[in-house]
């Protein structure tokens, strides 16, 4: 089976600031047909989330296949609040690196 990794399909793929608590995510496509594909690969899950953040499932406060932006959106509880002490990304701007590689089948 041909595969692709995700970084390869989305235009844009990216980390932010959801508040004190949360870091949110988008995963977003220029192509409806590019997002539907990867839509329905099932290779974006939240169980696929939760392991490749080495989370629980019960820190995923929302995932959304969100189809008028071609977009796959997901947001995490921090493990801490954003700017206290030890916290390493203030802006939760550096912690969508781990989605780059999932594989996409694509044939």
């Amino acid at each position: 089976m041909k595969t692709k990794k995700l970084v390869e399909l989305a235009k844009t793929i990216r980390s932010k600031n959801a508040g004190p608590d949360k870091t949110t995510f988008d995963i977003v496509f220029r192509e409806k047909e590019v997002y539907e594909l990867v839509k329905k690969s099932n290779a974006i899950t939240r169980e696929k989330i939760a392991s490749l953040f080495n989370v629980n499932d019960d820190r995923i406060s929302d995932f959304v296949y969100f189809g008028p932006a071609f977009a796959i959106k997901f947001t995490i509880y921090r493990s801490q609040p954003s700017g206290s002490p030890g916290d390493g990304d203030i802006f939760a701007c550096q912690q969508y690196p781990p989605l780059y590689d999932i594989e996409i089948p694509v044939e």
